[in-house]
């Protein structure tokens, strides 16, 4: 099972959780959000040499934006939080980027809606649904995704800690691609615990 750290701001802490060797570290693009990274700060923090893939984290923005932040920062993932549409999907995979399309899942969530995204993205991210498009570290009822009948791998998110991760090791749908840490994992805002994540990968045998 894959492994992202999602919300990195702070220079030493991801010099720190570089050695961790993760799979996916997480931008966030987004103004409305509390780890939001400017282009100022995201310039210091892409001189960090990372093995992990680099993953821009937008929501309902411009393709023209999206794109020059790819070539800006050498993304090599793109996450869309918000309402993006096929095309934009679509326009993104011509980047040659991973392209990953979160939908916020609740007990009434239709996941019928996913089937147009189908061709267009990588992998499908559910998490929990709410106002400020994900980082609010609540769980939302994992069996819902017993009505998940496509074949697209998933993230996981929405509250994840080392309490629940024991469950999430138990799961055994084979779609389950990575798991998406951010909240549940922090110190304070936007700075991570390193040693609770390291503990987690340990746990998941990632």
């Amino acid at each position: 099972m894959k492994v992202k750290v999602c919300g990195m701001r702070e220079v030493d802490n991801l010099q720190e959780l570089a050695a961790l060797n993760l799979d996916y570290i997480g931008f966030i693009f987004y103004v409305g959000s509390k780890r939001f990274v400017s282009d100022e700060r995201m310039k210091i923090l892409t001189q960090v040499p990372l093995s992990a893939k680099k993953t821009g984290v937008f929501v309902n923005e411009e393709l023209p934006v999206i794109t020059a932040k790819i070539h800006e920062y050498k993304l090599q993932a793109i996450q869309l939080h918000g309402a993006e549409s096929v095309d934009l999907c679509l326009a993104l995979m011509k980047e040659k980027v991973e392209v990953i399309k979160a939908f916020g899942i609740d007990d009434s969530f239709d996941f019928s809606m996913l089937e147009p995204y189908l061709d267009v993205v990588d992998y499908f991210l559910f998490d929990t649904k709410a106002a400020d498009h994900g980082g609010i570290g609540k769980v939302f009822d994992w069996k819902i995704l017993k009505k998940y009948l496509y074949d697209k791998p998933y993230f996981l998110s929405g509250g994840l800690s080392l309490e629940n991760l024991i469950e999430v090791k138990r799961t055994k749908d084979e779609r389950l691609f990575a798991i998406d840490l951010n909240s549940r994992f922090e110190i304070r805002l936007g700075v991570k615990n390193f040693k609770s994540i390291a503990e987690a990968i340990k746990m998941l045998g990632a």
